[in-house]
């Protein structure tokens, strides 16, 4: 497969991860209806419906462009997998640029969808933060910085581990699928969830203030995550044909 066809899955793909799992966040996360009496209550989606929408977009997705481009939908994901020797650092540059690309004409289009709610009076747009102003729950700059750091690194180990060739084969979309699943419903409360850089760009532009301000703790904390699962997945669980073949004969 040419690298044109790759990245064109790439752009494809990024823009229905944040199309799918942002959108779910903007448009059905929180819907309330009246009850007789008065009153309302919710029937959103709610965190566990979000976190289905981002899992479900990854699963979608691997199995539909998983064989032409791997599926990486994310600038750290193509990082980790360089830092493990899965990927030629020559690709890592356009398929980064075609995965945020994605993610921002997916955050055009849910901006141009929410000015269609007499409702909507702008503001963020499922973006990630930290602190009182960009944190749901206002978790401070460590907290934030830490969950982001340790979940994409548990997210990078998923994806190394189950594509490898040792693994079942045909199951790694549905494995790392569920993890992020399990990712935002962990950390939404916290930073909203982001572990993709491409994700909370996409957003953000179109966000504006704190959002932006904030973007850059949304590249330094998932790339740091990502390479050090790179090396660790490498250094430790990598198979070495060579290495078992010498210490068998010793």
């Amino acid at each position: 497969m040419n690298l044109g066809s790759k990245l064109v899955a790439e752009f494809i793909g990024t823009f229905w991860l944040v199309l799918g799992g942002c959108g779910a966040a903007a448009f059905a996360a929180v819907l309330t209806t009246s009850v007789d009496g008065g009153g309302a209550f919710n029937i959103g989606l709610g965190y566990l419906g979000v976190s289905l929408a981002f899992g479900l977009t990854v699963i979608t997705m691997a199995y539909a462009i998983g064989h032409i481009s791997g599926c990486h939908l994310n600038p750290a994901v193509s990082i980790g997998l360089f830092a493990g020797g899965r990927f030629p650092k020559e690709y890592l540059a356009p398929y980064i640029i075609a995965q945020v690309l994605g993610a921002i004409l997916a955050g055009f289009l849910l901006f141009v969808i929410l000015q269609g709610n007499p409702a909507w009076e702008g503001g963020a747009i499922a973006a990630n933060g930290y602190g009182e102003s960009g944190s749901p729950h206002g978790y401070d700059f460590l907290a934030c910085l830490l969950i982001e750091i340790v979940l994409t690194f548990m997210f990078l180990i998923v994806i190394l581990g189950a594509t490898d060739k040792r693994a079942p084969a045909g199951f790694a979309p549905i494995a790392i699928g569920l993890c992020l699943t399990l990712i935002h419903l962990i950390s939404i409360p916290i930073t909203n969830t982001s572990v993709n850089p491409a994700r909370s760009t996409g957003v953000a532009l179109f966000s504006g203030g704190t959002p932006i301000l904030q973007l850059w703790m949304f590249w330094v904390a998932p790339i740091a995550g990502a390479i050090a699962a790179g090396v660790v997945y490498q250094m430790f669980f990598d198979e070495d044909e060579d290495k078992d073949a010498a210490t068998a004969a010793s």
